[in-house]
This record gives C-alpha cells, sequence and structure tokens, in this order.
C-alpha cells in the first residue's frame, strides 16, 4: 500500500521547507558551479561531494560553496560524517550511517537505489531520500533505471520525502512525478 508523505519540514527549524529541486556537486559541473548556483531560484538544496580534491582542498571549495549558497537562501548538504558537516558548518550531510543519534540537529539525506538501502536509511532516520537511478545516468553507467512502478514501490518504502535523481531534468521529473515524488535533483542539467 502507498503512504501519504507529510509535508516535509527541515529539521530544528519550524516551518522551513525543504526544497524540492536540488543540485549535487562533483568534478564534472565544477567549472561552473558558482554560475549553477546563481541560476538556482531562492531556497533549492545543494548536496556538496567534491570527492574528487584531497580533503584540505575540498574544505577551501567547500567554504567558497558555502558562502554563495547563503547569499542565494539554499540549504547546503556535505556528504560525508555528521561530525565532519558540523565543522564545516553545513545544514546537514549526505550519505549512509548507520546511527540515528549521530545527526541529531542536521537534515541527513540518503542514497537509495533499492529496497536494502531504504530499509538502513529508514532504520537510521534519514530526513530526505535520493532515489536513483529514475532514467539512464553517467553517475551509474550500466545499470539500468528505474522502471516507473519500481519507482513508485520504492518511493513507498521510503520514511520521508522523496527526490528524483539519474538523468533527471525539468520535463523529465513533470513526466515522472507523483504524490509520493518531493522533487528532483541533477548534477548536469542545472548548469
Amino acid at each position: 500500500m502507498l503512504r501519504d508523505q507529510p509535508r516535509p519540514h527541515l529539521p530544528d527549524q519550524t516551518g522551513a521547507t525543504l526544497p524540492t529541486l536540488w543540485l549535487f556537486t562533483d568534478e564534472r559541473n565544477d567549472a561552473l558551479l558558482e554560475q549553477s548556483i546563481r541560476k538556482l531560484p531562492r531556497g533549492c538544496g545543494i548536496v556538496f561531494r567534491h570527492y574528487h580534491l584531497p580533503e584540505a582542498e575540498r574544505r577551501v571549495r567547500f567554504e567558497t560553496v558555502r558562502k554563495l549558497v547563503r547569499r542565494r537562501g539554499h540549504v547546503l548538504l556535505l556528504a560525508g560524517s555528521a561530525s565532519l558537516a558540523r565543522a564545516w558548518k553545513a545544514d546537514g550531510l549526505h550519505g549512509r550511517t548507520g546511527r540515528r543519534t549521530l545527526v541529531h540537529g542536521l537534515l541527513h539525506s540518503a542514497p537509495v537505489h533499492n529496497g536494502r538501502e531504504i530499509a538502513q536509511a529508514n532504520r537510521a532516520g534519514a530526513d530526505l531520500f535520493f532515489l536513483s537511478p529514475i532514467f539512464t545516468t553517467r553517475s551509474h553507467p550500466g545499470q539500468r533505471p528505474l522502471s516507473p512502478l519500481q519507482t513508485r514501490r520504492l518511493a513507498a518504502m521510503c520514511h520521508g520525502p522523496v527526490i528524483y535523481l539519474g538523468g533527471m531534468n525539468r520535463h523529465r521529473y513533470h513526466a515522472r512525478k507523483n504524490r509520493l515524488s518531493h522533487g528532483w535533483a541533477a548534477i548536469d542539467a542545472l548548469r
């Protein structure tokens, strides 16, 4: 049975609604990242990954992005641990964590691709689920995208808002949008 999702809110921020549009960062969009962030409407979400950089360089790049994100009124998540997200003053973390208590006060998003990962994210108390791949994507080469039925079934298992990811753009999101989806995310489509 499919569940109804409550109106999603940011943790510890009364009335603040979760973004419906998210930008994931990595080396593919780094050269145009500031330009992409400026083009986003106010109140979007950014998931800062930049795994390709050594930690010191990653921190410097994160600080540059964080300042721009704050001026634009966006939510900023850091791919990594809760302690790193706190130390770097992110709004939350993106990743898999096994313990709900570690993320207290931070927004926690989880990448999910199947029922096992969704169950793990549910147990960890994830606030937001990035479900992928909805369409063929360079991030998961060779992986078959989820069918519309698989997408709905997996989204229904999530105990929180679901963001569609993987080959997404505005047109594709509107074609797949349903009552279980809160929004969409992209890497390349938001340049």
